[in-house]
């Protein structure tokens, strides 16, 4: 078994890579690809019956070549990094209807997509039951509204 990788030196370095593309679904961090696309480099090697030390070297420059230019690109494209507004946050700047009246100084409340919030008014002013409203600030569970 052992001959028959050292005359197919090709097929070692095509399960190194496969190994690494593997490991890189659990890791989601883009190094173990470069390591696969350095393995891909040592296949040409292989291939073209260049020694086992021209192989080693091919793979090892074609991955840090990899980690350098490759994959800050891909963690940028794949990994967005802007910031998501979610749960409560993503609540300013949504319409809702007052369903308990917000007296000027006073806390009332707001239903945004089924949900109920404890609201005061921006302007404080009153704000009747059923009138359209926007969410301009929140502050822990209550929101501020302004009128629509």
């Amino acid at each position: 078994m052992l001959t028959f990788f050292t005359t197919n030196l090709w097929l070692l370095w095509l399960i190194v890579s496969l190994a690494c593309l593997i490991i890189e679904l659990s890791s989601g961090d883009f190094y173990f690809v470069c390591f696969a696309l350095g393995a891909l480099a040592s296949v040409i090697f292989a291939a073209c019956d260049a020694p086992f030390i021209a192989q080693l070297l091919s793979w090892v420059i074609a991955s840090v070549l990899c980690l350098v230019f490759v994959r800050p690109s891909l963690v940028k494209r794949l990994h967005d990094r802007q910031e998501r507004k979610s749960n409560a946050d993503a609540l300013i700047g949504r319409s809702g209807k007052v369903i308990e009246t917000i007296p000027a100084d006073g806390y009332g409340y707001v239903q945004i997509d089924g949900d109920q919030w404890r609201s005061l008014s921006a302007d404080h002013t009153e704000i009747a039951v059923g009138t359209t409203v926007t969410v301009v600030e929140r502050d822990s569970i209550i929101l501020t509204v302004s009128k629509k």
